[in-house]
Order: C-alpha cells, then sequence, then structure tokens
C-alpha cells in the first residue's frame, strides 16, 4: 500500500458499520479465482453480529472478539480480519487438541490463542477481508499484533482460500491440509439428471433412500426468507439441542442466534423440516451463498431410517440444482457422504507459533500429515458413485 494505513483491534463488530464491513468481505472474496462468490453468508456483518448478540461468543464462551481493521489515512476501512482470542479449541473443527498438549509438556502455554475465522462454521472463504495482496498483508500484520497484545502463543487462520493461503505462508506460517466432502453440480439441471449420473446399484440405493424417509407418513417442507416464522425456528432450535447435547455435549448456538439470523439473513438461510403427523420432527439448516448451499446444522427429536440424508443431502442437492449454484458443502466429515455424490475436497488453514521449537516440530509434523490428507483424497475419489462416462 503507498499510503500510511492504521491498525485497531475493535471488541465487537458493532463497532463497524454494516455497509463497510460488508464492502471488504465483498472485495475480498473477488480475489479467490476458484470462485465467483459476491457474497459468503458466514464473513458478512450480520452473520457475525448475531454470534455476538445472541451470546453464541463473547464472556464466558471462551471467544472473545478482538476483530482486526485496516484504515486508510483518510479513515477509511480497507480491511477487516474477524477474530478471537481462544481459551480452548471447541468449535474450530481444525483439530488441534495434541498441538495444545504437546506445548504444555514442553513448559508452554498454548492458551490464549488468536484464531481468525467464522465461529463453529467449517466453511472454506475470505479471512482477510481486503481487496488487494497489500492489504492482505497488511492484516496478517493486524493479527500478530493482536497476539502479542494478548499474549497468546499462536495465530490460527482456518478454512482459507488461496488468496489467504499465499499471503499467510509469505508471512512465514505453517500451512496445513484437512478434507470435507463437496457436491459439484457439473451442470445437472434438476435431481432426475444428477441421479441419471450415478452408476445403476447407486442410483438404485438413493431412490430407496428417499422413499423410505417419507414412508412414515413424514412431509417434507423448504423453508426460506418470509417463509420462516417463530414457529419453525422453537422446533429448530429443539432439534438442535437435543442433537448436540448428544453429540457434542454442549451445543455452541443460542435460541436467540437462530432469531438474529432469522430477522437479518431470512433470504439467504434454507430451512428443511420435516413434519410427521402435524408435528415437527427434524430439520436442517442451511445458508444460501452467492454460488453454493452450506448445510450447516441438523437435528431430530424422532428417528426414522434415511431421514438424516433425505433432509441434509438430497434436498440440499435438489435445492441447489433447482436454484442452479455450483456446490453443497456439508460440513465437515462423514465418508458416508462419498457414495450421494458428495466428493472429497481440499480444505486448507494456517498456523504461527512465537515459540520456535513448536514451529520447527510443526513443520515436519504437517508435511507428513498432507501426504496422508492427499493419499485419502485420491482413494476417495477412486470410490465416487458416477458412471464412468458421466463427469464426477
Amino acid at each position: 500500500m503507498s499510503e500510511t494505513v492504521s491498525l485497531n483491534i475493535i471488541p465487537g463488530i458493532a463497532a463497524v458499520e454494516r455497509a463497510a464491513w460488508d464492502g471488504c468481505a465483498a472485495g475480498a472474496a473477488l480475489q479467490d479465482p476458484q470462485r465467483e462468490e459476491r457474497f459468503n453468508p458466514f464473513t458478512c456483518h450480520d452473520f457475525l453480529h448475531a454470534l455476538e448478540v445472541s451470546g453464541s461468543v463473547g464472556p464466558g464462551t471462551g471467544w472473545t472478539a478482538a476483530h482486526v481493521l485496516a484504515k486508510s489515512a483518510d479513515g477509511v476501512l480497507t480491511g477487516v480480519a474477524p477474530a478471537y482470542l481462544k481459551t480452548h479449541s471447541m468449535g474450530e473443527y481444525v483439530f488441534d487438541h495434541a498441538w495444545a498438549e504437546a506445548l504444555e509438556r514442553a513448559g508452554g502455554r498454548y492458551y490464549p490463542k488468536v484464531l481468525s475465522g467464522v465461529p463453529f462454521m467449517p466453511v472454506t472463504g475470505p479471512r482477510l477481508l481486503a481487496k488487494s495482496a497489500a492489504g492482505r498483508s497488511v492484516l496478517v500484520q493486524g493479527l500478530e499484533a493482536l497476539r502479542r497484545a494478548g499474549k497468546a502463543s499462536s495465530v490460527h487462520v482456518n478454512f482459507i482460500g488461496d488468496a489467504d493461503r499465499t499471503a499467510l505462508a509469505q508471512a512465514g506460517f505453517l500451512a496445513r491440509q484437512g478434507q470435507q466432502f463437496h457436491f459439484q453440480n457439473p451442470g445437472y439441471g434438476d435431481f432426475a439428471t444428477y441421479l441419471g449420473a450415478l452408476a445403476a446399484r447407486k442410483r438404485k440405493m438413493v431412490r430407496h433412500e428417499r422413499e423410505s424417509a417419507l414412508a412414515a407418513g413424514i412431509e417434507v417442507h423448504c423453508l426460506t426468507g418470509s417463509d420462516l416464522k417463530p414457529e419453525h425456528w422453537d422446533a429448530f432450535f429443539e432439534f438442535y439441542m437435543d442433537t448436540g447435547a448428544r453429540k457434542w455435549g454442549r451445543p455452541y448456538l443460542t435460541r436467540s442466534f437462530f432469531e438474529a439470523v432469522g430477522a437479518s439473513m431470512a433470504p439467504h438461510i434454507l430451512l428443511v423440516m420435516a413434519r410427521r403427523h402435524g408435528r415437527w420432527i427434524a430439520g436442517a439448516l442451511n445458508f444460501i451463498g452467492a454460488d453454493a448451499l452450506y448445510g450447516r446444522n441438523w437435528g431430530a427429536i424422532e428417528h426414522h431410517p434415511f431421514l438424516h440424508f433425505e433432509l441434509c443431502y438430497y434436498q440440499a442437492i435438489e435445492f441447489a440444482l433447482t436454484r442452479g449454484l455450483k456446490r453443497v458443502e456439508a460440513g465437515a466429515q462423514g465418508e458416508h457422504k462419498l457414495a450421494r455424490g458428495y466428493g472429497p475436497v481440499a480444505t486448507h488453514s494456517a498456523h504461527h507459533f512465537d515459540d520456535p521449537r513448536m514451529m520447527a516440530a510443526l513443520r515436519d509434523y504437517l508435511a507428513r500429515e498432507s501426504e496422508l490428507v492427499e493419499a485419502d483424497i485420491e482413494l476417495y475419489e477412486a470410490h465416487m458413485p458416477f458412471r464412468h462416462d458421466q463427469p464426477a
């Protein structure tokens, strides 16, 4: 940057005007050559603000907002990075618990640490929200300044795109690779075309699962925009709490979070709900991006065979094809997604420690881990369920 830039750290996104923040986010999204997004639902002001005002992050959660702002000499916001001081590693989906144990066994202190990312959302997207390489470099400096000010051990930037990977590598961050399963739309016009691209055995499986999911008189409703009502959020929160308590022990999102995003982001939300005998029994929450549908949370208070697959995967594919979206990202883990057309995709994060011993140890570890991840991706690609004469 040719002009002087000032860096600031703020304890909450409410201190930034919505349009200014979203302008930085939109500019950053355009820097990713592999995506055509003009809007990422998870880095927009409305989403991050909903997390804060609902108490899903903030005092008592281990997530202390400390967003980094870059401003030009005349006070214009030129870049932002959503950031948090963390006192644990929960809700991140890039697992570093073993790193924390190793550093503490060596006499170091792992927490607090700085995390730039979106709480509870393992979704790739820009984190250094600036329109240029120089702007991203300034934000990296801001994250390091936050580490020093917060007496943190390290800086972690999770689920990053190519532009951020380059900026962070140039700053000496270590690269880590993970893997998820995404559905890629090569141009299917509808669900029937997708079915036709599957191998015969997999096509039969999908049809059987969809029929079985609705066999108990279950109705499926896809709700978005003005169709979303308080009764739907009340029901979904019940599902979310029941399933989350059994899977994680402590669900991360509060009831008021769903109310907040429902009020501010309804056109960007798809809530797939199942009802039986007039009672809501299960639901799946998705967010709608510019070129992708993001499946985020699922819950149910009744168990029915294949209902999870129907609400989370098949309805998501059908909606994405209807909207002409290019991808469905169904979140972390889940080899069972492979048989339903969700293929392996690499994910990326970047990490920097003040302790040179930790940097040296992790450099070797991450190189070996990356080789294993790449081998897994190659193996998964060989088992995609599509016909050999169809694009996978």
